[in-house]
């Protein structure tokens, strides 16, 4: 009898997931990216495929930033929704980012687009799609992994309270349906890339106002600061 290699995530978001990793569609992702690595590059590396579950424990969520896909491009993916590692130029969408987190709360611009201090502060920046081939937007969009993350969104809409969900775009907005908006607190606009961060992004202050509701749910705000 074959035995199941376990994921490596953390305890916590194994136990809510538990069901999707020892489901047959889960089984079919993983089947792909074995033979799309036998002929592609994939972005992130593997283990960094789980990386903002693993920044963020189940336990640890305040605030759930939604992005789309991986960075496809050499360097820049590291499981992380906007974020890019050290030494990797900030693509355009997070130079908004900043440029809004500034106008909103005065924090400088860093020079560094790793957003990993804000993961351990306990936002989830959780892609939608957590793989893509090299230079192919969204080339895995269509493997099963909407179905995993999904059941991420649902089972911390269920099981938590008082969290702040950010919905930049209208992909991360069709997603809304997933939340519990009795229990938590949903803040959407469009997205933070340059053909439409002007028509409402810039300006949204979803930074100052996540922490409002934090604070005002006697829950420690977060430190935005790089």
């Amino acid at each position: 009898m074959s035995i199941v290699k376990k994921p490596i995530i953390e305890e916590k978001w194994y136990e809510a997931l538990k069901n999707e990793f020892e489901s047959a569609y889960f089984a079919d992702i993983k089947t792909f990216l074995i033979e799309e690595k036998r002929q592609h590059i994939v972005y992130p590396p593997s283990a960094l495929i789980f990386n903002a579950f693993n920044l963020t424990p189940f336990d640890k969520v305040k605030v759930v930033i939604l992005g789309q896909d991986p960075y496809h491009n050499v360097g820049q993916a590291h499981g992380l929704a906007f974020s890019v590692p050290d030494n990797i130029a900030k693509p355009p969408s997070l130079q908004n980012i900043f440029k809004e987190l500034k106008q909103d709360l005065g924090i400088e611009i860093s020079e560094k687009g790793n957003l990993e201090k804000w993961a351990q502060e306990g936002v989830l920046l959780l892609n939608a799609s957590l793989t893509v081939r090299a230079n192919m937007a969204a080339s895995h969009a269509k493997i099963g992994w909407q179905r995993f993350t999904d059941a991420a969104i649902k089972a911390l809409s269920e099981k938590k309270e008082n969290l702040v969900f950010i919905l930049w775009g209208n992909y991360a907005i069709a997603k809304e349906n997933l939340i519990d908006h009795e229990k938590h607190l949903i803040l959407k606009t469009v997205h933070p890339s340059p053909l439409s961060a002007s028509r409402g992004f810039f300006g949204c202050r979803h930074f100052s106002k996540t922490n409002e509701y934090l604070i005002s749910k006697n829950i420690k705000p977060i430190d935005w600061s790089i």
